[in-house]
């Protein structure tokens, strides 16, 4: 139990920083709001979402899941929570949804490694 907090918690503050860095870079205040968004951004964050599933073999969707719903805290920053809040939560829990199968498609391979 411990293991999967540290994990998490470590999970959830390199999403943020990689948020942070996609805002950063494209100066876009929220990251979804980005130029290269599509082309690079989320596109980062799959492959990142696989290589994160490969360190919890048991509960890898997690890795991506967590990796994706760190954008909320970005754009909590950057906007606050006004009257699309709820719109922007759903958004990212849809975006979440194929970073969870790539990381539990890569938690599982790494469960049949060992």
């Amino acid at each position: 139990m411990f293991r999967l907090a540290v994990v998490t918690a470590v999970l959830l503050v390199a999403g943020i920083g990689y948020w942070l860095l996609v805002s950063r870079v494209t100066g876009a205040p929220e990251p979804w709001d980005a130029a290269g968004y599509w082309l690079w951004a989320y596109p980062g964050l799959l492959a990142l979402s696989a290589v994160a599933g490969l360190f919890m073999p048991s509960r890898g969707w997690l890795a991506g899941a967590i990796l994706t719903l760190a954008q909320l805290p970005v754009v909590w920053m950057s906007s606050g929570t006004g009257s699309l809040w709820a719109v922007g939560v759903l958004y990212a829990a849809v975006l979440a949804i194929p970073a969870a199968a790539v990381s539990a498609m890569s938690g599982r391979l790494a469960a049949r490694r060992h």
